[in-house]
């Protein structure tokens, strides 16, 4: 079967050069999982013709705002413009839960989500570990080092017969070689050219003296900063781009 995985965005926290947030909307096997939510996740689902009520999963890999914090506004699109007619799993590190609603009544304080709540049901993913999430999507995780008082995720979620493998925000760390093995697509941030004192983000430089490691179907980097960007011609793998659609 399939798997298609459409890029929402595929910049950095400063959507450098234009370039949207965090967000891909993976398809197959009769589920829509949202991976990763962005400040830009509605507009860049409807400019695409992506229908917000028709996602099933959402996964988050960490608390930083450029990847969650478009649930508000997905909260706020439930509703008053589609409301849901079944339940949305959103699974992620600790404290998503909390977060997501404190960031949601710090925005729409007058708005009351009790009407929504019903609908939506959250999930701890603990690093290192698979999980079932929603009853049909297996989800491994690991740890990245991204964060410090809060806990960064990798995964690799298996639907359709197929793999895909997710960095999320990290810097170097072995456990990706590991995630990503015999993955049919390995989506890997890149958000500097050549940073090597950085530990919390891949440098691209850094990144090619481990590619030879990968044994993944298909590599694409993303989350993709302002010196990337500049740089896009020396990049020797592919990239991701905000609107790309991606076959496996």
């Amino acid at each position: 079967m399939s798997v298609s995985v459409t890029v929402l965005g595929a910049g950095d926290a400063f959507a450098s050069k234009g370039w949207f947030q965090a967000g891909y909307v993976i398809k197959a096997d009769g589920l829509q999982v949202l991976m990763e939510a962005g400040p830009t996740l509605l507009a860049s689902m409807k400019r695409l013709g992506l229908t917000p009520a028709d996602l099933d999963v959402v996964l988050v890999s960490h608390l930083h705002g450029d990847h969650f914090g478009g649930l508000p506004f997905l909260i706020l699109e439930y509703l008053y413009e589609s409301p849901r007619r079944r339940k949305l799993t959103l699974a992620g590190p600790p404290h998503l839960e909390e977060r997501t609603w404190a960031l949601f009544r710090g925005m729409y304080p007058e708005s009351d989500a009790s009407e929504i709540m019903c609908h939506l049901e959250f999930a701890v993913l603990e690093p290192e570990r698979s999980h079932s999430v929603n009853g049909a999507l297996q989800v491994q995780t690991i740890r990245t080092p991204h964060t410090v008082k809060d806990i960064s995720l990798g995964f690799r979620v298996e639907l359709g017969g197929k793999a895909v493998a997710f960095s999320g925000d990290t810097g170097w760390t072995d456990g990706l070689i590991s995630l990503s093995a015999g993955s049919d697509l390995f989506l890997c941030e890149c958000t500097y050219f050549d940073q090597p004192e950085l530990d919390f983000h891949i440098s691209y430089e850094h990144f090619m003296t481990q590619h030879h490691r990968f044994s993944t179907g298909r590599l694409i980097l993303t989350h993709m900063g302002r010196e990337v960007i500049e740089r896009l011609s020396d990049i020797k793998l592919e990239v991701a781009s905000d609107g790309m659609v991606i076959e496996s």
